[in-house]
Protein backbone atom coordinates (compact mmCIF):
# COMPACT_ATOMS: atom_id res chain seq x y z
CA UNK A 1 0.00 0.00 0.00
CA UNK A 2 1.39 3.58 -0.53
CA UNK A 3 0.09 6.72 0.83
CA UNK A 4 0.84 10.08 0.59
CA UNK A 5 0.26 13.50 2.68
CA UNK A 6 0.26 16.41 1.56
CA UNK A 7 -0.80 19.82 3.09
CA UNK A 8 -2.35 22.96 2.20
CA UNK A 9 -1.68 26.41 4.12
CA UNK A 10 -0.50 23.82 6.72
CA UNK A 11 2.78 21.86 7.78
CA UNK A 12 2.43 18.50 8.10
CA UNK A 13 4.44 17.45 11.36
CA UNK A 14 5.79 13.78 11.81
CA UNK A 15 2.84 13.87 14.67
CA UNK A 16 0.09 14.73 12.22
CA UNK A 17 1.75 12.20 9.63
CA UNK A 18 1.87 9.61 12.25
CA UNK A 19 -1.71 10.21 13.23
CA UNK A 20 -2.78 10.01 9.72
CA UNK A 21 -0.95 6.53 9.12
CA UNK A 22 -2.77 4.94 12.49
CA UNK A 23 -6.06 6.15 11.70
CA UNK A 24 -5.77 4.51 7.90
CA UNK A 25 -4.46 1.40 9.19
CA UNK A 26 -8.06 0.12 9.96
CA UNK A 27 -8.67 0.64 6.42
CA UNK A 28 -6.19 -2.22 5.79
CA UNK A 29 -6.83 -4.34 8.60
CA UNK A 30 -10.99 -4.45 6.69
CA UNK A 31 -10.30 -4.89 3.29
CA UNK A 32 -6.40 -6.20 2.38
CA UNK A 33 -6.67 -5.12 -1.25
CA UNK A 34 -6.11 -1.42 -0.68
CA UNK A 35 -3.69 -0.18 -2.86
CA UNK A 36 -3.06 3.59 -2.63
CA UNK A 37 -4.23 6.53 -0.41
CA UNK A 38 -3.58 10.06 -1.23
CA UNK A 39 -4.78 12.32 1.94
CA UNK A 40 -5.06 15.94 1.51
CA UNK A 41 -5.16 18.69 4.79
CA UNK A 42 -5.91 21.95 4.33
CA UNK A 43 -6.41 25.11 6.50
CA UNK A 44 -9.05 27.73 5.54
CA UNK A 45 -9.13 30.41 7.97
CA UNK A 46 -10.90 28.28 10.96
CA UNK A 47 -12.05 25.40 8.90
CA UNK A 48 -9.61 22.60 8.71
CA UNK A 49 -10.48 20.22 6.20
CA UNK A 50 -9.31 16.66 5.28
CA UNK A 51 -9.97 15.01 2.45
CA UNK A 52 -8.99 11.50 1.28
CA UNK A 53 -8.91 9.66 -2.36
CA UNK A 54 -8.42 5.41 -1.79
CA UNK A 55 -7.72 3.26 -5.09
CA UNK A 56 -8.82 -0.53 -3.99
CA UNK A 57 -9.20 -3.07 -6.14
CA UNK A 58 -12.12 -2.55 -8.88
CA UNK A 59 -13.07 0.97 -7.60
CA UNK A 60 -12.27 4.48 -6.36
CA UNK A 61 -13.27 6.09 -2.95
CA UNK A 62 -13.70 9.57 -1.81
CA UNK A 63 -14.20 11.26 1.33
CA UNK A 64 -13.64 14.84 2.73
CA UNK A 65 -14.52 15.79 6.55
CA UNK A 66 -14.27 19.64 7.58
CA UNK A 67 -13.94 20.78 11.59
CA UNK A 68 -12.32 23.22 13.62
CA UNK A 69 -9.73 20.95 14.88
CA UNK A 70 -7.55 18.85 12.48
CA UNK A 71 -7.70 15.31 14.75
CA UNK A 72 -11.37 15.55 14.40
CA UNK A 73 -11.59 15.82 11.04
CA UNK A 74 -9.08 13.35 10.47
CA UNK A 75 -11.36 11.25 12.58
CA UNK A 76 -14.26 11.76 10.86
CA UNK A 77 -12.69 10.98 7.66
CA UNK A 78 -11.20 7.69 8.67
CA UNK A 79 -14.62 6.36 9.95
CA UNK A 80 -16.12 7.65 6.26
CA UNK A 81 -13.33 6.01 4.33
CA UNK A 82 -13.59 2.76 6.60
CA UNK A 83 -17.91 3.23 6.23
CA UNK A 84 -17.06 2.90 2.01
CA UNK A 85 -14.26 0.20 2.52
CA UNK A 86 -16.91 -2.13 4.21
CA UNK A 87 -19.73 -1.29 1.95
CA UNK A 88 -17.35 -2.42 -1.02
CA UNK A 89 -15.89 -5.46 0.75
CA UNK A 90 -19.53 -6.41 1.12
CA UNK A 91 -20.26 -5.95 -2.60
CA UNK A 92 -17.60 -7.72 -3.99
CA UNK A 93 -18.30 -10.60 -1.42
CA UNK A 94 -22.21 -10.82 -2.24
CA UNK A 95 -21.89 -10.55 -5.97
CA UNK A 96 -19.26 -13.63 -5.70
CA UNK A 97 -21.92 -15.52 -3.01
CA UNK A 98 -24.68 -14.71 -6.16
CA UNK A 99 -22.70 -16.11 -8.44
CA UNK A 100 -21.98 -19.45 -7.17
CA UNK A 101 -25.67 -20.01 -5.85
CA UNK A 102 -26.56 -19.45 -9.62
CA UNK A 103 -24.01 -21.84 -10.97
CA UNK A 104 -25.90 -24.54 -8.36
CA UNK A 105 -28.91 -23.61 -9.62
CA UNK A 106 -28.39 -24.79 -13.18
CA UNK A 107 -26.64 -27.56 -12.35
CA UNK A 108 -29.25 -29.42 -10.65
Amino acid sequence: MQMNITGHHIEITPSLSHYVKEKTKRLTRHFDQVLNINVTLEVQKLVHKAEASVIVSGNHLYAESHDNDMYAAIDSLADKLDRQVLKHKEKITRKHRQEGSHRNIIAE
